[in-house]
């Protein structure tokens, strides 16, 4: 397969960083804030409607979508991956399990255990808010690895391996182990000085769902990381 040509700017669609985009797929760097599908409060701004018109290239009577493969959270960014047919995005959802998702987390405080699997079933309420337990009856199988990268005083950086990809679930496992993530107003601190959540997806690594080839994506950290932790990302 031919190298992609590099995409200038000023076309991308605002708040996604095409990465790499070929006839099945297009695989982009999501920033914060901005929605991946629609939500009741916003339809238009998302990175799915943005795509829709990317594809449709300015032409009115066209008719081509992109489809939603998996999501991020809105304050989520980081790596997102779509399908250009329906066929391609069954293909890649009946395969994502064995695909690699990793991610970055600064969370509050230290971590007792330097790296460790946190396994519950989730649920989500009528709020929107996700819960978790140990009780297998109570929700859908989640499972999150992490390794502590780097700690200060008051934050630790986390590397996450992704085994299970329900909503909200680094968020709530995180949260559930006394260390929320910092800028989670919903399951971490309420009233936190910090305007961004601190979880960005940083690689992923799927087949290609034509030729099958291994295909790793890696998305730039969001410059704030490093007002925290100061890494190499």
């Amino acid at each position: 397969m031919p190298a992609p040509k590099k995409i200038p700017k000023k076309y991308q669609p605002k708040g996604f960083e095409i990465l790499h985009e070929d006839l099945d797929i297009i695989v982009g760097n999501k920033s914060p804030g901005i929605l991946t599908v629609a939500a009741k409060w916003e339809r238009e701004n998302t990175v799915h409607a943005l795509l829709n018109q990317w594809v449709r290239k300015g032409n009115p009577r066209s008719t081509k979508v992109v489809y939603v493969v998996h999501r991020l959270d809105q304050a989520t960014s980081g790596v997102l991956v779509f399908a250009k047919s329906e066929e391609v995005m069954n293909w890649l959802k009946d395969n994502w399990k064995s695909f690699s998702k990793t991610y970055y987390a600064v969370v509050h405080g230290k971590l007792e255990k330097k790296s460790g699997t946190i396994q519950s079933y989730l649920s989500e309420d009528d709020e929107y808010v996700v819960h978790s337990s140990q009780d297998s009856d109570k929700g859908k199988l989640a499972i999150t690895e992490y390794t502590v990268l780097k700690e200060t005083d008051k934050f630790s950086l986390l590397k996450i391996n992704l085994l299970t990809g329900k909503k909200n679930q680094i968020r709530v496992h995180l949260s559930g182990e006394g260390h929320p993530i910092v800028g989670d107003t919903k399951y971490g601190k309420p009233n936190t000085p910090f305007k961004n959540l601190f979880l960005h997806s940083a690689e992923l690594e799927i087949n290609h769902p034509h030729n099958k080839k291994r295909l790793q994506f890696k998305a730039r950290v969001p410059a704030y990381f490093k007002t925290l932790i100061d890494y190499e990302y």
